[in-house]
């Protein structure tokens, strides 16, 4: 299962050859840095880039392009090195100048077989042109992926220099000029985001490899063979004479050699005698290819692969649609497949229902037409006439209605039969928590892709719900609306009940995000100034799954703000100061969700303050807000807090068409997803949660 990071988060690696693949909306520079155990680079022979593009365990492309694949051999590794900072920059010769300017780069580290393990989406760049995506460290013999996202307004200069280069701005200068000499080689823009925005996971043909280059580079009849400029930092590019060697097979006397970090002078080529790097085939057809016919510079064993294919559905019978089956999109996983294809009914269901929509607003203004052209005439407008044309125009319309209409309910026959077998498919996160799957749970070793905060559905269908999922982790805080409001059935509740049913809905979405996700890692907070939601706070107060019981008072309020800003401003600067390894021994370094209950009660100007702060700055640090609140009893602070309410994801205890989709317009009606009256369920998954976490800790 893949691990989503965010800024500072790191994850183990359990494999010592990867693939490292970067997909950007425009061409960028790829390249890395080989640190010791202090992250110290001691000089220009320690980077790798288009310049010098291999080194020992280490394999970076030759040009810009939209998407890279960095061969990592870990095993290979020099005992000098122990950190490996993966970099990406904007090329010097046109383009755009800032990373702010094109959509964010997605990095992913995988395995040779194509299995991610580990993603991050570089967000919250804006003037950079220069960023550290990753870390790759080596800590007690163990090695680590980490997000580190840092950017550089200054560019490759200033991010080499950050690293300790004395001679960043030549090597700066060096590798675009290395760039520049390659663009014609350049691999072009990835095609266009799927419907998830999920740039690692495309189902198009796999593009070569970003070393193959185009047809013209590799050597297809009448092309021009490229000259690969020499590399001033000891690296040779390939097709650059061999040096002359001495009798006892090193270079010859006379020769410059360059020091290399890794205490030999002759060090190997990245993964040169290891199978599934840039060896190639060892027969003497491939090592001397006819002259004139093409060249093939793709790795022999490095697999290019799209997902696997969904599964294949039953046949159906003649002039029927064909079954449903679960899991039936691209994926790597079932998990994705499914969480692809949910998203895919709700396309669908957008889409007809759109169709639907203009189809009765058609009918409707050819009625009108129809009748303004029939009374027009002043003749038609008494008698027979004129009573015909209006039936006429009458019966048109209901004709349009009823064609649209039964296309729309042979589309609604086809999703319900889709959702009935997707539904019973889905794992904890995707599911109700009247699903059988739930009688089954067991703690997971992984976080899940996404997670559902509740159902989406429309007027013109609504026993037709779509499964709102969202991506983990959280990017925003939640807002849970306990303020007045009418149901969709025109009655009103009690402002008692409404807030009663508010809490319910925050202790069901709490207590399923932690059982979503891997014991220790995530951490549950919770202010109640006045003690009011006592009640329905009790199942994750008395199951031990709260890092400490809720806080009340104006006291509690202060003490629980202060250590979660006092967080984020720790991580913040360890991220930023490239030292996340420094971070305090005792430092909770897990998920953070922090539930407030019946805002502002008990909260002065410093607490809101440290409040719009963690809504601010906590998701990309993984410290997240779900709020209970009214926002009419906050009204006293005026504007002072609308930035706080647009930060979060606000939705409701009851079914509200709040939700907007600015896909086609529509206004979805949001459903919490509450356990069932009675239900035993929600206890139990507290307790096998409390269980884990007590024998994590």
């Amino acid at each position: 299962m893949t691990a989503e990071l965010v800024r500072g988060q790191n994850h183990p690696l359990s494999q010592a050859r990867l693939e490292i693949r970067i997909t950007a909306g425009t061409p960028v520079v790829a390249g890395a840095t080989l640190g010791d155990e202090h992250g110290t680079v001691h000089g220009v022979e320690w980077v790798v880039h288009p310049g010098a593009p291999t080194l020992p365990g280490l394999e970076v492309s030759r040009q810009a392009a939209a998407e890279h694949r960095l061969a990592v051999d870990l095993g290979a590794m020099p005992e000098a090195v122990h950190r490996v900072h993966v970099l990406l920059a904007l090329p010097a010769a046109g383009g755009p100048v800032r990373f702010g300017a094109v959509p964010a780069p997605f990095v992913a580290v995988t395995g040779l077989d194509g299995t991610e393990l580990a993603g991050y989406t570089i967000t919250g760049l804006d003037a950079e042109s220069a960023v550290v995506a990753l870390e790759l460290y080596r800590r007690q013999g163990a090695w680590k992926v980490r997000a580190v996202g840092q950017g550089y307004a200054g560019g490759l200069p200033e991010l080499l220099a950050d690293q300790g280069l004395p001679q960043a701005r030549q090597l700066a200068h060096d590798i675009h000029e290395a760039v520049a000499r390659g663009l014609s080689r350049a691999v072009p823009m990835s095609p266009p985001l799927t419907a998830d925005g999920d740039r690692s996971r495309q189902t198009a043909t796999p593009t070569p490899g970003s070393d193959q280059g185009s047809p013209a580079a590799q050597g297809a009849p009448g092309a021009v063979p490229q000259q690969q400029p020499p590399s001033p930092y000891g690296t040779q590019p390939p097709g650059t004479p061999p040096q002359p060697m001495s009798p006892q097979g090193g270079p010859a006397s006379g020769t410059p050699q360059p020091a290399s970090p890794y205490g030999t002078q002759n060090a190997p080529v990245a993964g040169a005698s290891q199978p599934g790097y840039a060896q190639g085939p060892t027969d003497t057809a491939a090592q001397h290819p006819t002259v004139g016919g093409p060249i093939d510079y793709s790795h022999p064993r490095r697999q290019n692969t799209a997902p696997p294919p969904p599964p294949a559905a039953p046949p159906a019978q003649p002039g029927q649609p064909a079954r449903p089956v679960a899991g039936d999109a691209t994926g790597w996983s079932m998990e994705e497949r499914l969480y692809n294809q949910v998203w895919g009914m709700f396309e669908d269901l957008a889409r007809s229902t759109a169709a639907y929509r203009s189809a009765v607003d058609f009918a409707d203004s050819r009625m009108e037409k129809e009748l303004d052209a029939a009374l027009a005439d002043p003749r038609s407008r008494i008698g027979g006439q004129g009573e015909a044309a209006r039936e006429a125009a009458h019966a048109k319309y209901s004709q349009l209605v009823e064609q649209a209409r039964a296309a729309y309910d042979r589309d609604l026959g086809q999703l319900t039969a889709e959702s009935e077998v997707v539904e019973p498919a889905l794992p904890p996160a995707y599911a109700r928590w009247d699903n059988p799957v739930w009688h089954g749970y067991r703690v997971p070793f992984e976080v899940p892709m996404a997670v559902r905060l509740g159902d989406l559905h429309l007027p013109e269908c609504a026993e037709l719900r779509i499964p709102m999922l969202v991506r983990l982790p959280l990017e925003r805080g939640l807002w849970i609306d306990s303020g007045a409001a009418g149901s969709l059935d025109g009655s009103f509740l009690e402002s008692h009940e409404l807030h009663r049913l508010a809490m319910d809905t925050a202790v069901a979405l709490a207590a399923r995000l932690l059982a979503v996700h891997p014991a220790g890692d995530y951490t549950l907070h919770v202010i109640d100034p006045a003690g009011s939601g006592a009640q329905a706070l009790a199942p994750l107060a008395w199951t031990g799954v709260l890092a400490a019981p809720p806080a009340v008072g104006a006291a509690g309020v202060a003490d629980v703000l202060a250590r979660l800003t006092e967080r984020v401003d720790l991580v913040q600067m360890a991220v930023r100061g490239g030292a996340a390894d420094s971070l305090p021994p005792g430092l909770d370094t897990s998920e953070q969700l922090l539930i407030v209950n019946d805002f502002p009660h008990g909260f002065d100007d410093r607490a809101v303050t440290q409040l719009r702060y963690l809504a601010d700055e906590g998701p990309s640090v993984g410290v997240h807000l779900m709020m209970v609140a009214d926002r009419e009893e906050a009204s006293a602070y005026g504007p002072l807090l609308d930035p706080l309410w647009r930060s979060l994801m606000r939705l409701t205890p009851v079914p509200d068409d709040h939700l907007a989709d600015p896909w086609v317009g529509h206004a979805w009606t949001y459903e919490p997803a509450l356990v069932p009256p009675g239900s035993q369920v929600l206890q139990q998954v507290l307790n096998q949660v409390a269980e884990a976490r007590t024998k994590h800790s």
